[in-house]
């Protein structure tokens, strides 16, 4: 026997609970409060010339059901292989994200799409033509998967400038789903700003499930970075749009920090509890703004996606993807010690938030995971979409050597392996491909934030220890 490289420990004592000790195991998701002595019994095991008595191998023989305790270090390692594999051809849902649009009715400072220049012009935007084609693809994998829910999101560019193709997919889609008895949900993420009561009712019918909408700190750091391309801002015209569908359907707040904006946060967040909305807010959840590294920039500094030698972005996606609750991602980029920082802010006003532990695989793990870019065509995740080469096919079956070779290098992603024992590879999966890509040079390097992770588990033993806490007054 010996202990899970999978399990995370967290003294009670420096966390101003006593002298318990808060254990969980990534890998189970058990998470358990135990004595000292417990927690020393498993740090025995790992001594050959150790002896138990009959109660300490009942404590180890308890913690083996949970995980902690294992049986050798290959039949684990032998574990993890098969949870990323069933995690990769698990049929139990389908999730196809649709680009309705990369035009942007926003200039947002640290984003080259939008309403920069000329960029809308040129941006690609879905036809009707091209969603029934996207429909009829989605209709054959529901025909062959057979899955048990069917989970579509609307994003872009901003979705919402393309209400005919967003209205069509849901529609259509839905009277698939309820033929072949698959449960469909509807997710959006915007900007906001065309967020109106008729959007959401004309949803609600289709299974909208909730909307993602993106605050960028107070009102005035939000309208400085978010605004329109006159300058003028976006920050109230957003409050006052979820204020109207709070009550009709999930709203989850997102925003993106730099190091000019973060301190912000703590405002925005008072802002929110003091709304009458505030209660009915599904998460609330920020992540860094990404920024490509530049040898010249300050310590500090969030990098920006790569842009292309005629200034389109390589990432033709809305810059606004990752975060909380119904966003494609919420694992990428962390700046670590903010992340925890705005983690418990946000917890301190009451709201529901990311853990800062469960983030993953995310759908880029998943072969029934798509994204579908304007014109149709494929990506394993939408961070991608914009960079044709990255491109792993298309709705209409067409196969070439380019698409093949991007298809096969998602195929083959498996960041994780160079991890050694990490702890946080079931939930990190090595991190985000899209920031290893654009960072770091490789989709198939790590991307760490192990510190987040670590920051996570406190959170959690902190947590706990006040519900044992109450538990016991």
């Amino acid at each position: 026997m010996q202990t899970s490289m999978f399990n995370v420990r967290v003294p009670l004592d420096e966390v101003g609970a006593g002298s318990d000790v808060f254990l969980m195991n990534t890998f189970t998701d058990a998470q358990v409060i135990v004595s000292a002595d417990v927690a020393a019994l498993l740090d025995r095991l790992g001594n050959a010339s150790s002896t138990f008595t009959p109660e300490e191998r009942g404590a180890l023989a308890t913690l083996a059901e949970h995980g902690f305790v294992v049986g050798d270090r290959e039949a684990e390692r032998n574990q993890v292989e098969a949870f990323f594999r069933d995690v990769r051809e698990d049929t139990d849902q389908l999730r196809v994200t649709v680009l309705t649009t990369l035009q942007c009715n926003f200039a947002c400072d640290y984003c080259f799409q939008g309403d920069h220049g000329d960029y809308n012009k040129f941006a690609d935007k879905m036809t009707l033509e091209t969603a029934a084609r996207v429909a009829a693809w989605v209709e054959e994998r529901l025909e062959t998967i057979r899955p048990e829910s069917f989970v579509l999101t609307l994003f872009g560019g901003e979705p919402l400038l393309n209400l005919p193709v967003a209205y069509y997919l849901a529609e259509r889609l839905w009277s698939a789903c309820t033929t072949r008895g698959v449960r469909m949900m509807v997710n959006v993420i915007t900007n906001g700003l065309l967020l109106t009561p008729d959007v959401v009712d004309r949803l609600a019918p289709f299974g909208l499930n909730g909307v993602k909408i993106t605050l960028d700190g107070d009102a005035a750091t939000h309208d400085r970075m978010r605004p329109l391309r006159g300058g003028q801002g976006t920050f109230e015209r957003i409050i006052a749009n979820v204020r109207r569908v709070a009550d009709k359907c999930r709203i989850t707040v997102g925003g993106n920090f730099d190091e000019t904006s973060v301190d912000s946060y703590p405002a925005l967040l008072d802002f929110l509890r003091q709304q009458d909305f505030a209660d009915k807010l599904a998460k609330v959840a920020f992540k860094p703004v990404i920024r490509e590294p530049r040898p010249s920039q300050p310590k500090g500094f969030i990098p920006l996606t790569a842009v292309a030698g005629d200034g389109r972005p390589l990432n033709g996606t809305c810059m606004t993807s990752a975060g909380g609750g119904t966003t494609v991602c919420g694992s990428c980029n962390f700046v670590d010690e903010k992340m925890s920082f705005l983690r418990e802010e946000t917890k301190k006003r009451g709201f529901p938030t990311a853990d800062g532990v469960h983030m993953g695989p995310c759908e880029i793990h998943r072969r029934h995971a798509h994204t579908i870019a304007p014109d149709g065509s494929l990506y394993a995740c939408p961070g991608f979409t914009g960079d044709k080469n990255q491109s792993t096919g298309h709705i209409d079956g067409r196969r070439d050597d380019p698409r093949a070779r991007a298809a096969s290098q998602f195929e083959q992603l498996a960041a994780w392996k160079e991890c050694s024992d990490c702890a946080f590879i079931p939930v990190c999966a090595g991190g985000c491909s899209v920031a290893a890509h654009t960072e770091l040079g490789s989709m198939h390097r790590p991307n760490c934030h192990k510190s987040s992770f670590e920051a996570g588990v406190v959170s959690l033993a902190r947590d706990a220890a006040a519900r044992e806490l109450a538990t016991v007054n």
